[in-house]
């Protein structure tokens, strides 16, 4: 088995936080606060890393309009570095700059199952609007859907983050990246020496999608999201106008809960404010009062950003430099590990010795694995996958991971002997299940 030098170095002295926002367009009020403020938060923890990239790789599978992926490119960096990221601190790169990304796709690629890809959100998603139109399953569909929760894992890897900001809709990917990671190192890298650390979900609690204008998840494809910076202090004001609300009058007690107002709100505001908000509504505060309570809040928090974003845009230059700063900062730590990851899978010098790269190596079979995490639920969960990926058992809801643990220990184990009393959806045949767990034992 080829050895993959250890990142343990890594996860006892910092924690590494990565996100990016694909550029396809003009940010909304959704994307702050989803994405941008959590992860600019995350990086003024002390012992962290922060990586921060335009995913404008990910921009091609949705759009093929150059200028406007270019445009977005330029109004996301400012827009970063307008609501406080610093440069100097972070890693900030466009995605396009740091080539070792695809190659690591691909290797990725190579290990990935193509019934797991079948199972990826978005593709289905594509799948069942085809065959929902009557067209064929897959009209439409390039490989870059396809695959990019791939090139998603790829993004996440090639910098070992152990902690990803993500909506709830992207939970499913980083469940992806860990089964990837899982297989690379289990494939290639002799146990103690894996190369890839297992990334971990971060869903802020309370505001996991911000609602937009008619009450869906703000979402330009909806055509309901309040604009951050763009068309300036009016633009906010007049689309905050546009929430919809119920007809209660002025005077009229009001039901806060559920009102997407009201949790446009809370995203902007203190425990103590929110009460006071929630009070003066059932105490009949009109909805057109409320609104301009709305805006004064927001407009407090992002008029000042406001003015530096519209500097920022001005010079592009300046916002170039930053980026091909932090390509060559993220480059120093991209080069050596895709050198180790080519080392691992065989992809080496002819001067090193034949007997590191193959004699050292004893094939070894694949075998069917485990795998626990915790969903953002809070509640810990495991899976049995088969060699090839595939899904075979998935458990039920457990309070603690010890709790999980002690399953999969027991089913490693007894193997069908413990299916009887298991708590655990069976995705295949007995007999399929009966004999994963068998080579499990025998590995």
């Amino acid at each position: 088995m080829a050895a993959c030098p250890a990142v343990a170095t890594l996860t006892t002295m910092t924690q590494r936080v990565l996100t990016g926002i694909t550029t396809t367009g003009t940010l909304h009020l959704g994307n702050y606060v989803g994405a941008i403020r959590p992860a600019i938060a995350a990086s003024r923890e002390s012992g962290v890393e922060s990586f921060y990239f335009m995913a404008d790789y990910h921009a091609l599978i949705k759009c093929d309009d150059p200028a406007r992926v270019a445009r977005s490119r330029l109004e996301i960096t400012a827009t970063w570095i307008a609501a406080g990221l610093d440069p100097e601190r972070t890693f900030i790169y466009r995605q396009s700059d740091i080539p070792e990304i695809p190659e690591l796709t691909w290797l990725l690629t190579c290990v990935t199952a193509k019934g797991q890809m079948n199972r990826a959100h978005a593709y289905k998603a594509s799948v069942d609007a085809n065959l929902a139109a009557g067209e064929d399953a897959d009209a439409g569909i390039s490989m870059g859907l396809f695959s990019y929760p791939i090139l998603m894992a790829a993004d996440i890897l090639m910098f070992n983050a152990q902690r990803v900001p993500v909506g709830k809709d992207q939970v499913q990917h980083i469940e992806m990246a860990r089964d990837l990671a899982q297989r690379f190192n289990h494939l290639f890298c002799t146990p103690g020496e894996e190369l890839f650390v297992l990334p971990e979900a971060e869903v802020e609690a309370e505001m996991e999608l911000l609602p937009g204008l008619d009450g869906r998840k703000m979402s330009k494809s909806y055509d309901n999201s309040i604009p951050l910076f763009q068309g300036g202090a009016k633009a906010l004001k007049e689309a905050i106008a546009r929430i919809v609300t119920d007809s209660r009058l002025p005077g009229e007690p009001k039901e806060p809960e559920g009102q997407a107002l009201v949790t446009i709100f809370d995203a902007f505001a203190t425990p103590e404010q929110r009460a006071a908000f929630r009070a003066e509504l059932r105490a009949g505060l009109a909805w057109g009062e409320a609104k301009q309570r709305l805006f004064d809040q927001i407009e407090g928090q992002i008029g000042p950003m406001r003015a530096k974003y519209e500097a920022l845009m001005a010079n592009p230059a300046e916002l170039e430099a930053i980026l091909q700063r932090g390509a060559v900062k993220a480059r120093a730590i991209a080069g050596p590990l895709l050198a180790r990851a080519r080392e691992a899978v065989g992809l080496r010098s002819f001067a090193a010795p034949l007997e590191q790269g193959v004699s050292a190596r004893k094939d070894k079979a694949a075998v069917p694995l485990f795998k626990q995490y915790r969903e953002a639920d809070g509640k810990f969960y495991f899976k049995l996958n088969a060699a090839d990926g595939g899904p075979l058992l998935q458990s039920e809801a457990f309070e603690s991971g010890r709790d999980a643990g002690q399953w999969v220990a027991r089913l490693k184990t007894e193997g069908a002997a413990a299916l009887a009393g298991a708590p655990v959806r069976k995705l295949a045949e007995e007999a399929v299940i009966a004999e994963a767990l068998a080579a499990l034992a025998s590995a």
